[in-house]
């Protein structure tokens, strides 16, 4: 895969490229992540790549004709291009596992006040990590590059993200290693038994039970097993 980010600060994201996962799956070739400064394509000397706002307001602009040039120079047929806005559509865990699909991922970065709309003509979809507002798109960037690498081939073990929070519709069970036992805190014991069956019951129940305590919505919407169903009613009663 290929993820290119349209960006006023593209130094922002060299550490996020040199570290960990993201540095390994580079390395590995699984993927690309090349930063544009959307700057190089302002035509004036100064390079600017906003303006004021037409009507009047605080604050600037990014300019479309400096974005819909960037963006024609670095796009296919092939790219994906995601606009990140606070107005986008709200990212999920289902959301990282559609993109992961696409041959090319290209993000386009706000900053300043906002874009001019008319930018909203060449991109594919917005999005939002969440209801709050950030100075720019360079850390929702990340966010979104970091969860779709971490799912393609090979980026980690793929039993290492297959039960993660909200890839099952669950939050995650919670996990445990050694000291067994710290300051008389203990590891359950079904974990030390080696009873696979047993303990994938136990992390099927405390998965449902933090759901349940913690996010009851995602319930909602959750398609439960039989088994599961049993589950939830012992820990309603548990937690009487």
């Amino acid at each position: 895969m290929k993820i290119k980010i349209l960006t006023l600060f593209p130094d922002m994201f060299n550490e996020f490229k040199n570290e960990s996962i993201i540095k390994r799956a580079i390395d590995k070739g699984i993927c690309s992540v090349e930063c544009i400064d959307i700057r190089e394509y302002s035509l004036d000397k100064h390079h600017h790549v906003d303006d004021t706002p037409c009507g009047g307001g605080a604050g600037m602009v990014m300019a479309v004709d400096v974005v819909a040039r960037c963006i024609r120079a670095n796009t296919s047929d092939n790219s994906h291009i995601i606009m990140m806005t606070p107005q986008g559509e709200r990212y999920s865990q289902k959301k990282a596992e559609e993109l992961k699909k696409y041959d090319e991922l290209v993000i386009l970065c706000g900053h300043y006040e906002g874009f001019d709309e008319r930018i909203r003509d060449f991109v594919d979809e917005e999005i939002s990590i969440g209801d709050f507002v950030l100075t720019g798109g360079e850390i929702p960037a990340m966010v979104i590059s970091d969860s779709v690498i971490r799912l393609l081939d090979n980026a980690i073990k793929e039993e290492s993200h297959e039960d993660d929070s909200f890839s099952t519709g669950l939050l995650e069970y919670p996990q445990y290693t050694r000291p067994i036992d710290f300051e008389g805190k203990l590891v359950p014991e079904v974990l030390l038994s080696g009873n696979h069956k047993n303990i994938q019951r136990f992390r099927k129940k405390e998965a449902l039970r933090r759901t349940y305590l913690k996010r009851p919505d995602l319930l909602e919407k959750y398609n439960f097993t039989k088994e599961e169903l049993e589950l939830l009613e012992e820990i309603k009663k548990e937690e009487i």
